[in-house]
């Protein structure tokens, strides 16, 4: 998993309250094996129309917004299913860091397991960091998950992340890696077991 340093560029935001995961990934899309092409479907059905052509109101599609890094969201982003490929095709599509007041559990859950940042805030900075970028499409924004800050528009916002889901983001390490940093312990543990359970082996 790539670590998570520190993120600048620019900001889309996408205010709507309730937005589910079947809208960030629809289903037609969850039939590969892989994760190849899963930033195309990213909000397939807001971003194209039923002849593939781009929709040019929707925020994606804007030049200013198209390479968009940061993403402010509205309430319960995330809501619906479990699908992890919504998480995967924010990511492939390039976007980093989501900031809003509040994600739904699994799908929060799933940020933190892929090296997506997921960043919960009060309503009143959210709306003027959503106010920011939407006057000012493309605006900067740069985050810093060591200093734990939020730089944009001259401003600068500090959030609270629990050390738990700080440090495997900020050092790379999935799952597996930060069970494989107990190797040792482990190995000495299945010795144990084999030693004293003979008749189980």
């Amino acid at each position: 998993m790539e670590p998570f340093v520190r993120v600048s560029g620019p900001a889309a935001a996408l205010p709507a309250a309730n937005v589910d995961t079947d809208v960030i990934m629809p289903k037609q899309f969850l039939k590969r094996i892989d994760r190849a092409g899963l930033g195309q479907g990213l909000f397939h059905g807001l971003r194209f129309d039923d002849e593939g052509r781009e929709r040019p109101e929707f925020v994606l599609n804007r030049a200013e917004t198209r390479q968009a890094k940061v993403l402010i969201t509205g309430s319960n982003f995330g809501c619906g299913s479990s699908r992890e490929h919504a998480v995967w095709g924010l990511m492939q599509y390039g976007i980093r860091v989501l900031i809003g007041t509040s994600f739904a559990g699994i799908f929060f859950d799933n940020c933190a397991r892929n090296g997506l940042l997921a960043l919960v805030l009060p309503e009143t900075q959210v709306a003027a960091l959503s106010e920011a970028v939407l006057a000012r499409p493309g605006l900067e924004v740069a985050v810093d998950l060591g200093a734990q800050t939020i730089a944009a528009d001259g401003a600068v916002i500090g959030f609270d992340i629990p050390a738990a889901q700080k440090e495997p983001l900020f050092r790379g390490l999935d799952a597996i890696d930060l069970t494989l940093e107990h190797r040792n312990e482990i190995r000495a543990f299945q010795d144990r077991h084999h030693a004293d359970n003979p008749w189980l082996w």
